[in-house]
């Protein structure tokens, strides 16, 4: 790495919905299409945003998270992510203040941190000159952060722009408007439970991207945007790699079913010497019978049950790895692959591998989110009782039977309150519904 982090900004919302995901989006595609070197960066425990951000740019987007990530490892990642980049531009999590308790974890908490300037994207289709009154109060709110700029979006015609701009000027003359964007069909992303539908099943990604950045490159002061940016001054040096690696040739399952892994985990093991070894249960492909460690990270395995369930080689070889001695460790989707059953939304039970005492269900669903402080049960390849870890949990899947065995982790919410036991381990494999994120010091 050349040592000097790009100057950087932040894309955030008064409210989720407001459409900072699209203009993040835009503004990352045009800036790449007219020659920018941009590096991306998406704040909180997010999976799908960050492909997307990928998709735009050419680069691997990285999270940066304000409560589950020691600040050294966020400095690192600002280093690593923004490498060899002219601009980079962070896209917030949720609304401005929103984290992940009322005072802590939040879009605004990474701001303080970095001295990044925040650009605020309004959405203005129901209000014209109380836009303004918003946006003061943002400003104002918070004396450690900045509001350098504001995007109005989904702006109704010409006159409601000049009535933005005039009511913000004549009101806050310090902070620009940088531009109106007016409402625009077709550009809207697909949902499903746990988010948008992923970057590539995106039935055409290419058009999308396209036409958001002609829209940002249309509308937006994108010059007087870049101007603004303004270098990281968070400090901190990690002294450990997020997670440990699980072995010296790690076989990691990636496909549509299992997209949802951090880049950050993934370059930590390779940092400490791992090899990773990828290979596709969708495509019925067996890990490596020379990996000593296999990771199934989350996605969505309950949409493709079915076909999982009948990928004689994948399991076959799933199952062979313990045997001969190799770990297996499963987060959210991945654990509940390397249980007994899983019921999909239909009410169909699908085989899954059997290496957990578990049964899943998506027939009856319920919502299971929040950042979680995992404490590792028992010693084995996360390290040693006791090992402390930042990590999130956001599934649909209902428990039909858990155990009983030997838990992987104690944990609590980010309150600090317990939530007891959660995850099993048997032998070599583990598993549980956290996503780990980052080691959790004291301190």
């Amino acid at each position: 790495m050349n040592g000097h982090p790009a100057n950087g900004l932040i894309i955030a919302a008064p409210a989720s919905g407001s459409g900072k995901t699209v203009v993040t989006l835009g503004l990352l595609r045009h800036l790449a299409r007219t020659g920018v070197a941009v590096a991306s960066a998406k704040a909180g425990p997010d999976y799908i945003d960050p492909a997307f951000h990928a998709a735009a740019t050419g680069r691997p987007c990285f999270n940066l998270d304000p409560w589950a990530m020691r600040s050294g490892t966020r400095a690192a990642v600002v280093a690593r992510a923004s490498d060899g980049a002219d601009l980079m531009v962070c896209e917030g999590v949720m609304g401005l203040l929103d984290g992940a308790t009322a005072s802590e974890g939040s879009t605004a908490d990474l701001a303080s941190e970095g001295g990044w300037p925040v650009m605020l994207v309004i959405d203005a289709r129901a209000q014209a000159a109380s836009a303004a009154a918003v946006l003061r109060g943002f400003a104002g709110h918070r004396a450690d952060v900045t509001i350098a700029g504001v995007i109005y979006n989904r702006v109704g015609s010409g006159r409601h722009a000049e009535v933005l701009r005039s009511a913000s000027e004549a009101a806050l003359p310090d902070i620009p408007v940088l531009g109106c964007l007016p409402r625009t069909d077709g550009l809207e992303l697909p949902e499903r439970h746990l988010g948008l539908v992923q970057a590539v099943e995106h039935p055409a990604l290419e058009t999308f991207l396209d036409r958001a950045a002609d829209l940002i490159g249309a509308h937006v002061d994108v010059s007087a945007l870049r101007g603004l940016a303004r270098s990281w001054h968070g400090r901190g040096d990690p002294t450990s790699p997020p997670v440990p690696p699980l072995g010296q040739r790690i076989a990691v399952a990636e496909d549509a079913a299992f997209a949802f892994r951090y880049p950050l985990t993934l370059n930590g093991w390779r940092d400490a010497g791992a090899e990773i070894m990828p290979f596709s249960p969708m495509a019925d492909e067996a890990p490596a019978t020379d990996a000593d460690a296999i990771y199934l990270p989350g996605g969505y395995p309950e949409l493709h049950a079915g076909r999982l369930a009948a990928n004689t080689r994948f399991l076959a070889g799933l199952r062979d790895a313990p045997v001969r001695g190799a770990a297996v460790f499963g987060e959210c989707g991945g654990y509940m692959v390397l249980g007994k059953g899983l019921v999909d939304a239909d009410g169909t039970r699908h085989v899954m591998a059997g290496l957990l005492d578990l049964e899943t269900s998506f027939a009856e669903r319920g919502l299971h989110l929040g950042y979680r402080r995992a404490t590792v049960a028992a010693d084995g390849p996360l390290g040693a009782a006791g090992t402390r870890y930042c990590g999130h949990e956001f599934h649909y899947a209902r428990v039909i039977a858990e155990g009983p065995g030997q838990p992987l982790f104690t944990c609590a919410n980010a309150a600090g309150e317990s939530m007891g036991a959660t995850g099993l381990v048997s032998g070599r494999v583990m598993g549980s519904f956290i996503h780990l994120i980052d080691r959790d010091e004291p301190g």
